[in-house]
């Protein structure tokens, strides 16, 4: 298993970077929460990895922290909740966040996250609940989540927005990841990527 990578960032497509170590360029998905606390391209950085291995290929998922994977992984063992949905998840809500919504069962919240119907959501709150509230505490005062979240928020809402418009959400979230200013509201964000979109 490939727990951890550090190389040099060659490339970066929304979900999708590209990374060398040593010579070697793995291609890895992260979700949004990750990219938007990357280096620029050309810049050395160091990510928490899964590896998803099928018949047909294989698949690397990349974390800037260790408790974005730690919740990925848990998010997978869920019935019905594959890789591709739960890197949807985590670029869609902060980690802290989700964890909060599991433990107060708040099903209104989960719902409005690209993909999760109300089944989906009991489903991920009776399955996730108890693994969860475990380490609850401990995630939502790692400082270096809290602050990611602060300033992620108003481009995981604009992400949010345009998939409710219609936009894929691989479309939406490499649309918002080229706007390089993070003091923006998320209806300027959305403003600016629905003009990145129409070019």
């Amino acid at each position: 298993m490939i727990g951890q990578l550090r190389g040099t960032i060659l490339e970066k497509q929304p979900p999708q970077l590209l990374l060398d170590v040593h010579g070697v360029a793995y291609e890895i998905d992260a979700p949004m929460n990750t990219f938007y606390r990357l280096p620029d391209v050309g810049q050395e950085v160091m990510l928490f990895t899964h590896l998803v291995i099928r018949e047909d290929a294989h698949h690397l998922y990349g974390f800037y922290a260790r408790e974005e994977r730690t919740l990925f992984r848990t998010l997978i063992k869920v019935n019905g909740i594959g890789p591709k949905l739960g890197l949807t998840i985590l670029s869609s809500i902060g980690p802290s966040e989700f964890v909060q919504c599991i433990v107060n069962n708040d099903t209104a919240n989960l719902v409005r996250l690209p993909g999760i119907g109300k089944k989906t959501a009991e489903r991920l709150i009776i399955e996730m609940r108890d693994k969860l509230s475990d380490w609850q505490s401990s995630l939502a005062v790692t400082p270096e989540l809290k602050k990611s979240n602060t300033a992620n928020r108003a481009m995981q809402d604009a992400v949010a927005a345009l998939i409710s418009l219609g936009y894929k959400p691989v479309e939406a979230s490499r649309a918002v990841s080229k706007i390089e200013d993070s003091n923006l509201s998320s209806e300027e964000i959305i403003r600016q990527a629905l003009k990145e979109m129409v070019v």
